[in-house]
């Protein structure tokens, strides 16, 4: 490992240092803050001494093998070449043991820069970890307060504060889509795993566009697993006066897709299920014809576990997915799952729902809304 210490008047500028002559793999192993006297004393000087360091993989150059050479004894036969199976193997371990060198070396500068923390960022700092923010998060944003609190001198009062780490964290979120239908397309696919609400959310969504928007609707529906799903949308849909069509195949898909050639707008609702096997998705590719006139959307429930929301995540990386839905808000008292997951996977927030009732429980995303949400009035 390639190490060196660099000194700056703050963290950021040491950061920018490291950054440009380590690169973005660098890892601080160390920092300290370190106070000067200048003038007999009198002047006071505070400046940061960082040791970064970055990972060095040595690439020997290939040396070509000679040819076996039989004088008087066959050194070939004599010499153990590793198999090629070997070589892979010990390349996988030694980025393995890379991976959690790299791992431990950023846990150590987490600790090491937060070590240096005000005692006044506690109570941001836990807060943050309540709302199950993720841990990445947290940093950046305490690192920024951090840079901010001494470019101010440590004159920051606790509202300007937590005026900051709101700002920080829109500033993450700002770029991303917020917003629920365009009604610009005809097709709304829906998907999502069982359990999370899935059929309601879309009948919540359906009785909005007729009651608001004034459109012309149906449904399909591909659930063919649970007959209870299926009973569940013929109830919406005769309160809507909607036609809906039950799809078992790709040729009843094209057949439903055509008998709603009349309607505005389309909302198909996918089987709930286990999503965590690809198979399942690979399915609905089969199945659905992810055409230009069409949106879709991923379905989630904010009382699973974040991880298991990642692999689901990951499982649609090659279905259009335009923005998240997240349901059951309401019985949660944290929100900052859904901030980790829209940065993490680049995605935006069409709704979120918060109760049971058609269709009043279900609201458009809004970021200024989402804040209040997450900071609850802290700093209001």
């Amino acid at each position: 490992m390639k190490m060196k210490k660099y000194i700056a008047p703050s963290i950021a500028e040491a950061m920018k240092s490291i950054r440009a002559e380590l690169g973005e793999d660098a890892v601080i192993i160390n920092s300290k803050v370190v106070e000067t006297k200048k003038l007999f004393g009198l002047i006071k000087q505070k400046h940061f001494e960082v040791l970064a360091g970055v990972d060095q993989i040595e690439v020997k150059p290939k040396v070509e093998q000679l040819p076996d050479l039989e004088v008087g004894l066959n050194l070939s036969a004599s010499t153990t070449q590793p198999k090629l199976d070997e070589k892979v193997t010990s390349t996988d371990v030694l980025k393995k043991e890379l991976a959690d060198l790299k791992s431990m070396m950023k846990s150590i500068q987490r600790q090491s820069v937060q070590s240096q923390y005000p005692e006044l960022f506690l109570p941001i700092v836990q807060f943050l970890k309540k709302q199950e923010l993720s841990e990445e998060l947290i940093t950046e944003i305490s690192d920024e307060l951090f840079v901010h609190y001494q470019n101010s001198n440590s004159q920051m009062t606790q509202k300007q504060m937590w005026e900051q780490v709101e700002l920080s964290l829109r500033v993450k979120l700002e770029k991303l889509s917020f917003g629920g239908l365009t009604y610009e397309k005809k097709y709304i696919n829906v998907f999502g795993p069982t359990g999370v609400g899935k059929t309601t959310t879309i009948a919540k969504m359906a009785a909005r566009s007729v009651l608001e928007k004034k459109k012309r609707i149906g449904f399909i529906t591909t659930d063919t697993y649970r007959i209870a799903a299926i009973e569940q949308l013929k109830i919406y849909a005769n309160l809507l006066q909607a036609p809906l069509e039950i799809v078992y195949n790709a040729q009843d898909y094209q057949r439903a897709v055509q008998k709603m050639e009349n309607v505005d707008l389309v909302f198909i609702d996918t089987a709930g299920r286990n999503y965590k096997e690809g198979k399942y998705v690979s399915d609905i590719k089969e199945l659905i014809d992810f055409r230009d006139m069409s949106e879709s959307f991923l379905v989630l429930s904010l009382t699973s576990k974040e991880k298991d929301m990642e692999i689901i995540i990951e499982q649609f990386n090659d279905v259009p997915i335009e923005k998240f839905i997240f349901t059951k808000i309401d019985e949660t008292n944290s929100i900052g799952t859904i901030f980790n997951l829209m940065i993490k996977y680049n995605k935006g927030l069409a709704y979120y729902t918060d109760g049971q009732e058609v269709p009043e429980d279900i609201q458009e995303a809004k970021l200024d809304v989402l804040l209040d949400l997450f900071f609850q009035g802290e700093f209001k």
